[in-house]
């Protein structure tokens, strides 16, 4: 979704996708996630900059920008937490925010294309927190088609014995 009305998300609806978020499996129940919402069009430019200029950004309602705090899963599972763990939870909790979304009506799309450094310093992050996705969100402009996959046997492999 790269188009939204310019209708506002309610703070309801925008609670019950944030909760959605915090149900998701993480491992060891860390729970190190962290979600800064942007509602504010000069913070949304500014990210959309970071992220090469990409106007599904700026033109979205809101904007969650998804977030690990990598020293606290850092603390439980040691390099392997802070450089996979974290960055497997925070897709569980994105998946489960866009599920949420488009389920309430509200389309959604993930940006991984992104100068973290940059999104860093214009959400004023800690080192440790790490960026790892932003979610722009709003209820479509049209209803876009979906997309070609690939046939589930095309990436389904069984074991051998």
């Amino acid at each position: 979704m790269r188009s939204f009305k310019p209708d506002s998300v309610p703070e309801e609806a925008l609670n019950a996708i944030l909760e959605a978020a915090t149900s998701a499996p993480c491992a060891g129940n860390i729970q190190e996630w962290h979600f800064v919402v942007v509602r504010n069009p000069g913070n949304k430019k500014r990210l959309s900059s970071a992220a090469f200029e990409q106007a599904v950004i700026s033109n979205a309602p809101v904007v969650v920008v998804v977030c690990a705090d990598t020293e606290e899963i850092g603390r439980a599972y040691g390099e392997r937490g802070g450089s996979l763990y974290s960055v497997q939870d925070a897709a569980t909790a994105a998946e489960n925010m866009m599920l949420m979304a488009w389920d309430m009506g509200i389309g959604s799309c993930w940006v991984g294309s992104f100068n973290e450094q940059k999104v860093k310093d214009i959400l004023v992050l800690p080192q440790h927190v790490r960026p790892m996705a932003i979610i722009p969100m709003g209820y479509p402009a049209s209803r876009p088609q979906k997309p070609e996959r690939k046939g589930m046997k095309s990436v389904t492999h069984r074991e051998f014995y």
